[in-house]
């Protein structure tokens, strides 16, 4: 991180949890970088809050605990934090403010760029319109992750989607092009840390990752600068050297918690659940950062991974995030307990941009109407199986029979994958195929006569 040191101010008046007040000041403005020096000569950064009259608000990177008023002096830059900017991230893990913990030397590049990056304007944004393929066949196939997409993974605690983040990391493709994952962890254990870098050991060899952790004992402001750190990165990755690039951030529960943290110690007035009132905007400011600019190769999709605490969909995170973005994929405690990785719910799980990145020249040519019969059927089978709760399987229809068939064998053959398996898309695409012709012909009517002859053996055609 970088920043200018203009003049040094000792006016501070209160330090309050990881905030720092300083008065006299002229002509410090918001966003603004400034450098902390301790009487012991220690040097810690910050970032300007906020500015009434002549007290800046400072919240304190490294956080305050060990400073004091009358020995701290504070020295603004006259600039925004900026960061260097290249393909010298590449292969480099760092921690959330961006120093490496690699054992390297610090990350060069050849050109900065400001953390809090810059607006796509609407008119030059290209339409997203081609897949990014994870090797993970129910995103694949049922919710497909295009290139320019942000999509949210909404999970719960004690649910693997540290697990699915990292297996999207390690496998996802662009094809031949050109990519690169920028991974931002926020409020990670040590433990969690350990099999982040042990999970893309490889990726980052092949220098075609960014790794930026910070653990949950680092300081807490750290959080709200690791996924603006990420982003700046993967941008110039991105519209610069033409990279496609996706942006993995997880918790973003976290992120939000580090933000209520801040909001509280600035005494501000809370909203729902103790959040700040402009979580929303907040939220936005990093999620609608991706995308692909007209005239320019790259892109920048982002895949943010949060926890809803009990659960609950309708918590402000989750609720926000699904507002700002394109779908959801929605991991199941059902699923999990029946013992299915990954625990993927389909039929809560939606990607709005799929349909413009999937079909023939994109993905392939029966993928839209495979995944939208398997999704119709997955449907009829949930109904099916609560109607058996009720009065019992023998009670059922042989067609209803064959819908809760199509239930296991989707459970089985399709959504079941080894966390280190990199399913292709074809495969994934066959799996699907096997599941749906459990059904007699008369019910996949969402299909093209075509395909199904395409698909389905002579023997299956005759008897059904």
């Amino acid at each position: 991180m970088t920043g200018g040191v203009g003049i040094e101010y000792t006016g501070v008046r209160e330090l309050r949890g990881p905030l720092l007040f300083v008065e006299g000041v002229s002509g410090v403005g918001w966003d603004e970088f400034a450098t902390i020096v301790l009487d012991s000569g220690e040097r810690r950064h910050g970032l300007v809050l906020d500015v009434d009259r002549d007290i800046a608000v400072v919240q304190v990177l490294e956080d305050t605990a060990g400073m004091n008023r009358t020995g701290t002096r504070v020295a603004f830059s006259g600039k925004p934090l900026r960061i260097p900017v290249g393909a010298g991230w590449l292969g480099r893990a760092c921690n959330g403010r961006g120093d490496p913990t690699d054992g390297g030397p610090p990350v060069l590049g050849g050109s900065y760029a400001e953390v809090a990056g810059a607006p796509i304007n609407p008119v030059r944004r290209e339409p997203p319109n081609e897949a990014v393929l994870t090797g993970v066949g129910a995103v694949d196939v049922l919710t497909t992750l295009v290139r320019g997409q942000k999509l949210p993974v909404f999970s719960a605690a004690g649910l693997p989607h540290l697990e699915l983040a990292v297996q999207i990391a390690a496998q996802a493709s662009c094809g031949d092009e050109p990519f690169a994952v920028v991974f931002a962890g926020m409020g990670l254990t040590h433990a969690d840390t350990a099999f982040v870098r042990e999970g893309l050991a490889a990726r980052s060899a092949a220098r075609e990752l960014v790794l930026l952790l910070n653990t949950a004992d680092d300081p807490v402001i750290e959080r709200l600068l690791t996924p603006r750190l990420a982003l700046t990165a993967a941008e110039h990755l991105a519209f610069t050297e033409g990279r496609h690039v996706l942006v993995v951030m997880t918790d973003m529960t976290a992120y939000a918690e580090a933000l209520r943290e801040v909001s509280a110690a600035r005494g501000e007035i809370p909203a729902r659940r103790a959040y700040p009132g402009y979580l929303y905007s907040d939220l936005a400011s990093l999620y609608e950062r991706c995308g692909r600019i007209r005239g320019r190769p790259g892109s920048v999709t982002i895949l943010p991974v949060l926890t809803m605490p009990a659960g609950d969909i309708t918590h402000p995170v989750p609720d926000l995030t699904g507002y700002i973005t394109e779908g959801q994929i929605v991991l199941s405690a059902e699923m999990q307990a029946a013992g299915t990785y990954p625990p993927v719910d389909p039929l809560a799980s939606l990607s709005r941009l799929m349909r413009k990145g999937t079909g023939a020249g994109r993905t392939r040519a029966d993928h839209p109407a495979v995944a939208a019969q398997l999704i119709a059927a997955l449907a009829r089978s949930r109904q099916v199986r609560e109607l058996a709760d009720l009065i019992g399987r023998s009670a059922l229809s042989p067609t209803d029979l064959h819908h809760l068939d199509l239930e296991d064998a989707f459970r089985h053959r399709f959504l079941a994958q080894g966390t280190d398996e990199n399913r292709s898309l074809d495969d994934s695409l066959d799996r699907a195929w096997e599941v749906l012709l459990t059904l007699p012909r008369s019910q996949l009517g969402m299909l093209p006569a075509d395909l199904l002859d395409a698909h389905a053996p002579p023997q299956d055609q005759e008897a059904r």
